[in-house]
């Protein structure tokens, strides 16, 4: 129950053409306290409910717990949300023997693409396709959960 990934902006759009799958996100926090985030999300038909601890100094490993849930009670549950549900596009690419997951944003965080790697191991070595931006992976202010409450659209451009 240990997530190890590293994120990244994505300079630009060229990643769509390479994706092998797309899925449609709505997620809103149950509770945005960084030493134990809880997530509800709807992807396409499917539904989660997920549990995050903090990361560790690096911020590429922490704690997860997911479980599929009702898609129903998922709907019901994002009522109950903290304010800011986030919206994104999830495009799946492979590369080498890696999946980067590139998440489009829209609403209030419209302008913002973070890409994803999953990795078995913190010093696992991939490849970094052409699309790839600037690593932020220990940077909070691209969790999802601080988006939720800090929109990527109110961001002054200076920060």
């Amino acid at each position: 129950m240990q997530e190890i990934e590293r994120k990244f902006l994505v300079k630009n759009n060229t990643f769509k053409t390479l994706a092998k799958a797309e899925k449609k996100i709505a997620q809103g926090y149950l509770n945005t306290n960084p030493e134990r985030t809880v997530r509800v999300r709807i992807a396409n038909e499917k539904a989660f409910i997920t549990v995050k601890g903090k990361g560790n100094e690096s911020g590429t490993t922490r704690f997860e717990w997911e479980k599929e849930i009702p898609f129903e009670e998922a709907k019901l549950l994002l009522e109950l949300c903290e304010k800011g549900v986030i919206e994104k596009n999830r495009f799946e690419i492979p590369v080498g023997n890696h999946l980067y997951e590139v998440d489009e944003f829209y609403g209030e965080n419209e302008g913002l693409i973070i890409a994803e790697i999953e990795l078995n191991d913190e010093n696992e070595t991939f490849e970094k396709p052409d699309w790839l931006g600037e690593e932020v992976t220990n940077n909070e202010r691209f969790y999802n959960a601080y988006l939720s409450k800090n929109p990527f659209s109110e961001w002054k451009s200076d920060e």
